[in-house]
C-alpha cells in the first residue's frame, strides 16, 4: 500500500483518528485527498474492530474547502461536461461512503470549515467545535450552486429548511455559537480539549454493543427518510429483534445486573 500523503490515521483502542494533513494549505481538498479518503472509508466495512472514527484537521483549520487551482476543475474543450461530471462524482461519492460506513463519525472542527470541508463536517454523525470555528457552504460564492457534496440533502435535515436555505443561498458564515444554537454542533470546547472531547465521546459510544452501535447508525440513516411512522416502527422492530438474538445482548443484561462493564464479543 502506498504511503498516505494527504491524510493520517492513528488508532487508539477501538477508535481511529483520521486527520486531514495538508496544514500548509489549510487542508484544502484535492483529488489526491479525495482518493485517499475514499480508499479509507471504502475499507471500513471490512474492519469492524474499528468502532468509531474521529475526523479532524491538522494545523490551523479543519478544511478550507476544495483547492480551486487543482485538477478537480477540468480543462476547457470538447467533452468538458462529461469530464467534469466524472470528477464531481469522485467527490460526492465520498459523502455517500461516510454516511454508509458502519462506524459513527465524530467531526472535530476548529478554524475554517468551508465548502468541501463543510460538507465533510455535515457527513459526520456528531460534531464538536472550538469557539473560533467558522463554517460555510462556500460553493455559491464561487459562482456555482450552493448545494454540493450532500449539503443540500444533509443540512436541512440537520438544522431545518429555513436556516439551511439562508446558509446555502448566501454562503454566509456560521460561527460556533450559532452552530450550537441551531443544533449543528453538539458542544463548543476549548481548542486544547477538542481531541480529548472527541476521544471521550468515542469511548462512551464504544460502551454500546458493536452490532447495536452499527445498526443504530444504519437505522438513523433509514429513519430520516422514512415515509411515515409505520415504516419507522417496522425498521426499529426488526433491528431490535435481530439484536435481542445476539450474545452481546445477553452479556449487556448480565453486566447491568452484576453492576460491571460488559465484555462484548460482537457475536
Amino acid at each position: 500500500m502506498d504511503p498516505l500523503k494527504t491524510i493520517t490515521v492513528e488508532a487508539q483502542d477501538s477508535t481511529e483518528i483520521l486527520s486531514l494533513n495538508r496544514p500548509d494549505a489549510l487542508n484544502a481538498v484535492t483529488p489526491e485527498m479525495i482518493d485517499e479518503l475514499t480508499a479509507y472509508f471504502s475499507g471500513l466495512g471490512d474492519r469492524l474492530a474499528t468502532r468509531v472514527i474521529i475526523l479532524r484537521g491538522n494545523g490551523w483549520a479543519f478544511c478550507a474547502g476544495a483547492e480551486l487551482g487543482s485538477e478537480a476543475f477540468s480543462a476547457p474543450g470538447s467533452g468538458r461536461a462529461q469530464r467534469q461530471l466524472r470528477i464531481q462524482q469522485r467527490y460526492s461519492q465520498l459523502i455517500r461512503l461516510m454516511r454508509s460506513c458502519p462506524q459513527p463519525i465524530i467531526g472535530l472542527v476548529h478554524g475554517a470549515a468551508c465548502g468541501a470541508g463543510f460538507s465533510l463536517l455535515l457527513a459526520c454523525d456528531v460534531r464538536f467545535a472550538t469557539p473560533e470555528a467558522r463554517m460555510n457552504a462556500a460553493y455559491i460564492r464561487v459562482g456555482v450552486g450552493g448545494c454540493d457534496m450532500g449539503s443540500g440533502y444533509l443540512l436541512p435535515r440537520l438544522i431545518g429548511l429555513s436556516v439551511a436555505s439562508e446558509l446555502l443561498l448566501t454562503g454566509r458564515f456560521l460561527g460556533a455559537e450559532r452552530a450550537k444554537a441551531v443544533g449543528l454542533v453538539s458542544d463548543i470546547v476549548a481548542a486544547e480539549r477538542l481531541l480529548e472531547t472527541g476521544l471521550e465521546f468515542a469511548a462512551e459510544m464504544a460502551r454500546a454493543s458493536p452490532m447495536g452501535l452499527r445498526l443504530t447508525k444504519q437505522s438513523l440513516n433509514a429513519l430520516i427518510d422514512a415515509p411515515g411512522l409505520d415504516a419507522a416502527l417496522m425498521i426499529e422492530d426488526r433491528q431490535q429483534v435481530i439484536l435481542l438474538e445476539t450474545q452481546d445482548h445477553q452479556e449487556a443484561v448480565a453486566a447491568f445486573r452484576q453492576r460491571r462493564d460488559p465484555f462484548y464479543s460482537d457475536q
